[in-house]
């Protein structure tokens, strides 16, 4: 059955629509990553049997938007009409849900723009710095596989291959609906039923990724690119779990670390040295634990100093602590922006829908506020155990003859060390 929920906001002729697949890329068989965002996309682009030009008319004429995505846990088709459209567009809705004509010829169009959009995310050197993090990080972990494919492995999928993926995804126990704005309770559910009716049933979908594992050490990943004056470091190790007892307490100390502009990190790099624009530390969250990274972007004549320096940050920090004036000012800064993570209809459907997709505990959002207020000074102190500045994966992109050598040398208790050239699938 498709789970729905609303939250409804009448005050603007909108409405705000999510069908989303409860498991996502990390569940495409080994050797073709990259099927699932190909079968969205197929979806998308010969829905009702129509040409992706006739469909994209079809959803601009209802002054609409409506797209597809596909991340490692979730996937979805989403989309935004006015309220006075609905009806068709939940007609173009369907279309792409249990309608796709998943067309070989367009298939094989399709998987030559996605290759191709490998070789260009080539020019971007801050998601290749992410990248091989990723998979230094979580190496031998679902995690480190790539939502998007490589080249090699879109090769490797077939038409029959995305139809068997369409059929297993898209059935109503693995579904959610989520809708906002401009509508009601009746007609959200009856939109459900509809979509329901048109798919099949069967048992859900499970996402049996485990949890990952630390590597000891720390370890170099030189991402080599050639005349490169700019360099993409990021350093980091696993992080926090929703479902730890500390969760919130470690979200508030990241906060004073690295995690707003006038956080030490950010004053530290960038305020007193000028090395990177931004500074900031991250801790995203996924149904298992995911990673606790810091990422800058210096010079190439300032990476070395820049990544002793975060070094030596990240010790002092997770050795001494935070202080309880930067807590309380953390704390104050977290409850009052939170205003913003709940100012429409469509982000306060989007914390349920989390909720829901990512196992969150409950409350995680409706008791936000209320739960930051009650991190005690010892509580955020504590938490700081789960990062290991002596466990960490450090990933620079930069030009390996220029500055590999001197990193080797001088970074501190450095277990390993590779380079990888930057154009590696």
């Amino acid at each position: 059955m498709i789970q729905v929920l609303i939250e409804r906001d009448a005050s603007l002729p909108l409405v705000h629509l999510s069908l989303s697949i409860r498991v996502g890329c990390l569940a495409d068989p080994p050797g073709k990553e990259g099927l699932t965002r190909l079968t969205l996309r197929l979806m998308r682009r010969t829905a009702g049997g129509l040409s992706p030009r006739e469909f994209d008319e079809r959803v601009d004429r209802l002054g609409a938007a409506l797209w597809v995505d596909a991340g490692q846990s979730t996937a979805g088709i989403h989309g935004t009409v006015i309220s006075r459209n609905l009806p068709a567009f939940i007609e173009a809705l369907e279309d792409v849900v249990s309608r796709p004509g998943l067309d070989e010829a367009e298939f094989e169009r399709l998987r030559r723009e996605a290759i191709s959009d490998l070789v260009d995310v080539l020019d971007s050197d801050r998601t290749l710095a992410r990248r091989w993090f990723a998979r230094r990080l979580f190496a031998g972990h679902p995690y480190a596989r790539p939502a998007g494919g490589t080249k090699q492995s879109l090769a490797a999928i077939g038409i029959d291959d995305i139809r068997r993926r369409y059929a297993e995804l898209l059935r109503g126990p693995n579904l959610t609906l989520a809708v906002a704005g401009d509508i009601d309770e009746v007609t959200a559910a009856a939109l459900a039923l509809r979509l329901e009716a048109e798919l099949p049933g069967g048992e859900p979908l499970r996402d049996d990724t485990p949890a990952p594992t630390q590597r000891p050490g720390r370890h170099l990943a030189f991402v080599d690119k050639a005349e490169r004056t700019q360099t993409q470091i990021l350093i980091g190790c696993l992080g926090t779990h929703p479902q730890d007892p500390d969760h919130l307490a470690l979200h508030v100390a990241n906060t004073i670390f690295g995690g707003t502009f006038t956080a030490r990190l950010t004053q530290e790099v960038r305020a007193k040295r000028g090395w990177s624009y931004g500074a900031y530390s991250s801790l995203p969250v996924d149904r298992q634990r995911r990673s606790f990274s810091m990422w800058t972007f210096p010079k190439a004549e300032d990476a070395l100093a820049c990544i002793q320096l975060k070094l030596e940050l990240l010790e002092t920090w997770t050795s001494g602590g935070v202080t309880q004036e930067e807590l309380d000012w953390a704390k104050r800064y977290l409850i009052r922006s939170h205003a913003f993570a709940i100012d429409s209809a469509s982000k306060r459907v989007g914390q349920l829908l989390d909720v829901e997709l990512f196992d969150l505990p409950d409350g995680y959002h409706t008791e936000y506020t209320k739960r930051i207020e009650a991190v005690q000074l010892e509580q955020a102190n504590q938490s700081l155990a789960r990062i290991t500045p002596a466990d960490l994966q450090i990933a620079v992109l930069g030009t390996a003859s220029a500055i590999h050598a001197d990193l080797v040398r001088e970074i501190p208790n450095l277990a390993s060390h590779e380079v990888i050239p930057f154009d590696t699938d």
